[in-house]
């Protein structure tokens, strides 16, 4: 469990704890995130996986705003279909403004889990223990494969943007390409996780470098360094574990049709 939480998250644990355990259809209470993996602060969300007896789950799902709701003072809500999570609801609260997910599982979903959730509350903590213990659990790190794959594809979508003229297009770009693909692979240089940009900056002084070289203004040259710098950081990257297979002609097809309307000297 994570050192003690500020004073509104705590706050909040205690009342979807109460929530949970004041409803029979629910069978217990996980937490996840930043509670279990350390660095939790005042900016931190709120991460819930809630276990739903098998035989009450569709009508929990079709309620489970009312539980948010009953929760706090919910501002907003949204289902998680955008990231391949429908069972994921993303609320806000406040104010004081804070960012909790509750996710809804059956005790059969916990048998294959990307992380080993902090068990806040169960109504059979030794079989839910257990359950947990023997859970196969793997975080989703991607292969040197996956990245060569889309890579050059993402970098090309960006270089075409430039060329037509919607920068922003780019700029939107080489943002998802650092999320996606160059933020995963320098976790991967650190035997971290792979996890997006999360907590990048904590890497070394290079890391931060090898990024901020892609971060361009709304300038047609800027954006078109920011892509060359791009692709200089994916080789460089690519190196730690290469892929068993590159593609043909990259990065010299990419780099001359980047360059292709560059002004002549």
């Amino acid at each position: 469990m994570t050192s003690a939480l500020p004073r509104l998250h705590q706050e909040f644990v205690e009342r979807v704890r109460a929530e949970v355990a004041r409803d029979s259809r629910l069978t217990a209470l996980l937490a996840g995130g930043s509670y279990i993996h350390g660095g939790f602060d005042e900016y931190s969300d709120l991460d819930f996986v809630i276990v739903v007896d098998s035989d009450q789950y569709d009508e929990v799902m079709a309620e489970r705003r009312r539980f948010a709701e009953r929760a706090g003072e919910l501002l907003s809500a949204f289902t998680g279909e955008h990231v391949g999570e429908p069972r994921l609801l993303i609320c806000l609260y406040g104010p004081p403004l804070l960012h909790v997910d509750l996710k809804f599982v059956v005790a059969d979903d916990l048998d294959r889990l990307v992380e080993r959730p902090a068990v806040l509350f169960a109504r059979d903590p030794e079989a839910i223990e257990a359950r947990l213990e023997a859970a196969a659990i793997h975080w989703p790190d991607r292969s040197p494969e996956w990245f060569e794959q889309r890579a050059w594809i993402w970098l090309h979508y960006g270089a075409a943007k430039l060329r037509r003229g919607e920068l922003f297009e780019a700029m939107g770009m080489l943002a998802f390409l650092r999320d996606q693909v160059l933020g995963p692979m320098l976790h991967r240089r650190a035997g971290r996780p792979q996890r997006g940009v999360r907590r990048i900056e904590g890497l070394d002084g290079p890391a931060n470098e090898l990024l901020t070289r892609m971060v361009p203004t709304h300038e047609a040259d800027s954006v078109r360094d920011a892509l060359s710098a791009a692709i200089d950081a994916y080789l460089e990257l690519r190196n730690d574990e290469p892929p068993r297979e590159r593609i043909n002609d990259m990065p010299g097809a990419l780099r001359r049709y980047l360059d292709m309307d560059r002004p002549m000297n």
